[in-house]
C-alpha cells in the first residue's frame, strides 16, 4: 500500500504522521475494498484501512482511488476511527452513509488541490495591496497656488506606498519571502488568514521606515516641477511595465 498522504491528519496539521503509525504496523495494516461512489460522472473507489496503534488500540481511515489520480499518489482522509478493536470501526465505517462518504471525499479532493496549487507570490501580493491602497481617480495638476491642497497629503502619502512597492520588485522572490519571515521574527503569511493584512502592515511599514524618502517638502517642490514624469512612473509601476 503506497503512502503518499493527501490530505490533513487527525490533528489537522497536514504534515501526515499517521503515514509512520501505519508503515510501523505494515505487517497488521488492513485495506479492504468498502464501497463505491460516482462523482461528477467519474467512478471512486473506497477503501477502509486499519491498524493497530501503539496502545493495542485499533485505528481506521478511508482511502479513495479514482482515474483522475495519478498512480502512486494516495487520496485519504484523517483518522476517523480509534476503537478497542477492528470490528468496532468496521460497525462504525458502514453507519456512516453513502452521502457522508462523498462529503469526505469532496473534504480530501478540496485539500489535494489546496496543496497541489502553486504558492502565493508574496511579492505579487504585497505590490497589489499597495496599488490599491495609493490614490486613485483623476489626476491631481498642481500649481503654484494649489500648495495647501489636502489632497498633496495624500498624493504624498500614496508616492511613499509606491517607493515601498517599487522596492519589492526589485528584490528576488526568494529572497523577499526570507525577508519578511526575518521581519516577522520567523513567521509567514497565511495569505488566507485573516490577521494578513496587519502582518503585511508591520512588513510595509519596516521597508518602508528603510527607505531613504524625502520630507513632504522636499518632494512636494519635486512633484510641482516634474508631474508629468511622476504620472509616466505611477502608470508604470500600477501596471507592471518595466521601471527605471
Amino acid at each position: 500500500m503506497n503512502r503518499a498522504y493527501s490530505t490533513e491528519d487527525d490533528q489537522g496539521t497536514g504534515r501526515g504522521p499517521d503515514a509512520e503509525s501505519v508503515a510501523g504496523y505494515a505487517g497488521r495494516v488492513r485495506c479492504r475494498s468498502f464501497c463505491f461512489l460516482e462523482r461528477g460522472g467519474e467512478r471512486w473507489t473506497v477503501f477502509l484501512v486499519t491498524y493497530p496503534d501503539d496502545t493495542g488500540r485499533w485505528r481506521g481511515h478511508f482511502t479513495f482511488r479514482g482515474a483522475s489520480i495519478p498512480a502512486g499518489e494516495e487520496l485519504r482522509t484523517a483518522v476517523l476511527f480509534v476503537e478497542d478493536d477492528e470490528v468496532q470501526i468496521d460497525l462504525r465505517a458502514r453507519s456512516l452513509g453513502r452521502p457522508l462518504l462523498l462529503a469526505l471525499l469532496e473534504s480530501a479532493l478540496e485539500i489535494r488541490e489546496r496543496r497541489t496549487q502553486r504558492p502565493t507570490d508574496a511579492r505579487l501580493w504585497f505590490q497589489q495591496q499597495l496599488t490599491r491602497s495609493a490614490r486613485r481617480g483623476p489626476e491631481l495638476v498642481v500649481n503654484e497656488l494649489d500648495r495647501s491642497d489636502p489632497a498633496l497629503r495624500s498624493l504624498y502619502d500614496s508616492y511613499r506606498l509606491d517607493q515601498v512597492s517599487h522596492l519589492i520588485a526589485l528584490i528576488d522572490p526568494d529572497d523577499f519571502r526570507a525577508l519578511v519571515e526575518r521581519i516577522l521574527d520567523g513567521r509567514t503569511i497565511d495569505f488566507r488568514a485573516r490577521d494578513r493584512f496587519q502582518l503585511a502592515m508591520i512588513v510595509v511599514q519596516e521597508l518602508e521606515r528603510r527607505l531613504v524618502l524625502p520630507p513632504f517638502e522636499v518632494w512636494l517642490e519635486d512633484y510641482l516641477a516634474h508631474q508629468e514624469e511622476y504620472r509616466i512612473y505611477t502608470h508604470k509601476l500600477h501596471r507592471g511595465e518595466e521601471l527605471p
